[in-house]
Order: C-alpha cells, then sequence, then structure tokens
C-alpha cells in the first residue's frame, strides 16, 4: 500500500487519503497544460488562476521543471514558467509582454519604427524616468537596441520575432493593474 498524502479541503483542514497521488497527478497535469496554454505565467499569477496553494504551486513546478516538461526563466524579479521549445530571447521577451507598459513600449515601436525614448514618454502618457527604466531593461534582454548617435533612439532588436510574439501574449488583469498605478504615482510626482 502507498504511502497516504494529505489533500487540501475548502475549511483549510486537512484529511488523509491513499488515493491522493491520483490528485497530485491531476493537479500537475493542470498546472502542465496552463503553462502550455499561457506560456511565459508567473507564479503567482498560475497560483491565482488555478487558485492552487502556494505549497502546492512550488512543489508541482519543481517536479515539472526536473522533469523537463516546464521551463522556469527568472525576469524582472519575477519568474515566468514556459512549455519547452522557447529560446532564452523568446522566453525573455515573453515575459516583459505579459506586462502592460513594456508591452506598451514594444507595440509602440513595433507599428512605427525607432524612436526616442522621450518621445514614447509622450506617447504613451508614461513618466519619462519609467520609459528609461523599462528600456533599459528590455535592451539589457536583448529585445531591444540603443542607438549610439544623439539623440539616442531605441527600436526592436528582432522586429519579425517580435511580432510573431505579439499576438500571442498579453498582460494579465493584476499586472495591468500594477502597472496603472505605477503610472498614476508618476503623474503625481512630476
Amino acid at each position: 500500500m502507498n504511502a497516504p498524502h494529505a489533500i487540501g479541503i475548502p475549511d483549510g483542514f486537512y484529511r488523509v487519503d491513499a488515493n491522493s497521488s491520483m490528485s497530485m497527478a491531476a493537479t500537475r497535469k493542470r498546472i502542465r497544460r496552463h503553462v502550455h496554454d499561457a506560456p511565459g505565467v508567473h507564479f503567482n499569477r498560475l497560483g491565482r488562476e488555478l487558485d492552487l496553494a502556494t505549497g502546492q504551486v512550488q512543489y508541482h513546478l519543481r517536479r515539472l521543471t526536473r522533469d523537463g516538461t516546464v521551463v522556469a526563466e527568472s525576469v524582472g524579479g519575477r519568474t515566468h514558467y514556459f512549455p519547452p521549445g522557447y529560446d532564452a530571447w523568446e522566453r525573455r521577451l515573453i515575459a516583459y509582454l505579459r506586462r502592460e507598459t513594456p508591452r506598451a513600449i514594444l507595440m509602440r515601436l513595433h507599428a512605427n519604427g525607432p524612436t526616442r525614448p522621450v518621445d514614447l514618454a509622450t506617447e504613451l502618457d508614461l513618466a519619462r524616468s519609467t520609459v528609461a527604466y523599462h528600456v533599459s531593461n528590455l535592451a539589457e534582454a536583448g529585445v531591444l537596441e540603443r542607438s549610439t548617435d544623439e539623440p539616442m533612439r531605441v527600436s526592436l532588436a528582432e522586429p519579425t520575432r517580435t511580432a510573431d510574439l505579439l499576438d500571442a501574449v498579453s498582460p494579465s488583469l493584476p499586472d495591468r493593474v500594477v502597472d496603472r498605478f505605477v503610472r498614476t504615482v508618476d503623474r503625481l510626482l512630476e
């Protein structure tokens, strides 16, 4: 007989069930499917959207990454999860595309081509410091290129690959709320 495992029940208590390995496999399958359906999903969003406890998500993601069915990538202070098959550059790009402000910058560059950061700030109604922060992160990730001439202009490092991934990814609602809060604070401080 297999050793019993604890299964969470709604009131926060646990009961022991010898058949919980099937439940654990189902949970792991749900997480894997969600990562495949939403490449670049970050840890907190995964737990929220699947209504799973932090410990459950940690345990199953550790197993899935060890098995190679999910790839983890830390980008901008968050760990994002991907199905295998994306290269490191694509993973970084997708992670940034899941965030509203970097996505807006990338979409603007895709639509209108190279521009000055100050013009991005004006067109996107963002503080120049916010644009500078995101441009710096995106350039460091290899997603944007900064010109060496004056005035500096930014452009997409790989326009075709960026375009291919733009349609596939959108930021989550919590990410959009945080970005809008930052914009509001920026406006108040200007």
